[in-house]
């Protein structure tokens, strides 16, 4: 079977929770005998390259700029697979997905899958127009599919509510952390503490709160009740400088705080591996995959109490009501004065989860079903 992916940025993975589970997928069809190709923007993916990890990767075209990129790119690499023989084309997002009805009516012998990851007009980032489009991209992923993937239940409601659309929920998965080679370089560079910081991962968008957890920290660091860790934060922002501007304006005065940067690979693993405590005060999820990875290292958590968390862990006291900084401060504060043993035990919990429903040896079968099934 040839299976085109579409919608994401590009493969290797370097940032990005789509993207991260493109290429998974990907490596794991491939595993399965699947002949896979991921189709990249030469700006993500940074020089082209024939293959990644035995996957074929495609480059195409695009207009680089805040509303174009993803649509231009999606035309260009439709088009392209329609024409090398494929017989899945699967998008990656409602975006992506509005110009799915194109190889239903041109290439009427291609079955069309759509995952839809998350309702991303909802993101504060995009303009009316853009969350318009948006809009019908979540119509076209109902619509025009042959089926829909849902990477939560919560996705799955929707879709059914708003478009009576019975998609199927298959929910993201991870690999299990392998022990390899630390890349001890990222905690020297950035004078992190191993075994003394907590971690968040995430894009700076405005949806992601990265501004509240800031703020909680802040409102810590006043009553001075850091317990003498520092607060690592991990990623970059996508067409958003104003607002990565703002992230690094409220930080100042923290001695603290530590941007690295996007981190992937052995540098990502190392900031998993050597921390107390992961947290992520997003307003607005699919199914968080950075979340995943983090439970796959064992890490406790402290979470929004959006649905998407609520349905990983039901830990009451690992949860704070999304957008309020006093609470996650509170939240913060408590868990930082828990003992390892506690803080251990809750990460083996989480370990478990990931290990009994969220690996790509619980799902890659689901998705199969998926491609095969008309």
């Amino acid at each position: 079977m040839r299976i085109a992916m579409i919608g994401q940025k590009g493969m290797p993975a370097v940032h990005g929770g789509v993207e991260r589970h493109v290429h998974d997928l990907s490596v794991r069809l491939k595993k399965e005998g699947m002949d896979v190709s991921v189709y990249s923007r030469l700006w993500y993916s940074g020089k082209k390259t024939k293959t990644v990890d035995g996957v074929k990767t495609i480059f195409t075209p695009s207009i680089k700029t805040k509303h174009l990129d993803a649509i231009t790119h999606t035309f260009f690499s439709t088009i392209h697979a329609m024409f090398s023989g494929v017989n899945v084309i699967h998008y990656h997002g409602v975006g992506p997905s509005l110009l799915a009805w194109i190889p239903r009516i041109f290439s009427p012998r291609v079955r069309v899958i759509s995952t839809f990851h998350s309702i991303d007009r909802k993101h504060k980032k995009w303009n009316w127009f853009a969350r318009i489009m948006l809009h019908l991209g979540e119509r076209a992923s109902c619509t025009f599919a042959h089926k829909t993937i849902a990477v939560s239940q919560t996705i799955q409601q929707y879709a059914r509510d708003a478009y009576d659309c019975h998609s199927i929920f298959i929910p993201n998965a991870v690999n299990m952390p392998e022990v390899g080679k630390a890349d001890h370089d990222i905690l020297n560079t950035h004078n992190i503490v191993a075994g003394n910081y907590v971690l968040a991962v995430s894009r700076f968008i405005p949806h992601k709160a990265m501004h509240n957890l800031i703020a909680a920290w802040d409102i810590l660091e006043k009553k001075g009740n850091t317990h003498g860790k520092q607060l690592v934060i991990v990623g970059g922002g996508h067409y958003t400088d104003a607002y990565v501007d703002k992230l690094h304006r409220l930080a100042k005065d923290s001695s603290s705080i530590i941007f690295t940067g996007f981190q992937s690979g052995d540098a990502l693993a190392t900031l998993f591996s050597n921390a107390n405590l992961f947290v992520n005060p997003s307003l607005n999820e699919g199914l968080p995959i950075v979340v995943l990875e983090a439970m796959s290292y064992g890490l406790p958590l402290v979470l929004s109490d959006i649905p998407e968390h609520t349905y990983l862990i039901s830990d009451p006291d690992a949860l704070f009501q999304a957008g309020s900084e006093m609470q996650l401060a509170f939240k913060l504060n408590t868990y930082l004065q828990l003992s390892s043993e506690i803080l251990e035990e809750k990460g083996k919990k989480y370990k478990k989860i990931i290990q009994d429903q969220y690996t790509w040896d619980m799902v890659i079968g689901d998705i199969i079903d998926v491609y095969n099934k008309k």
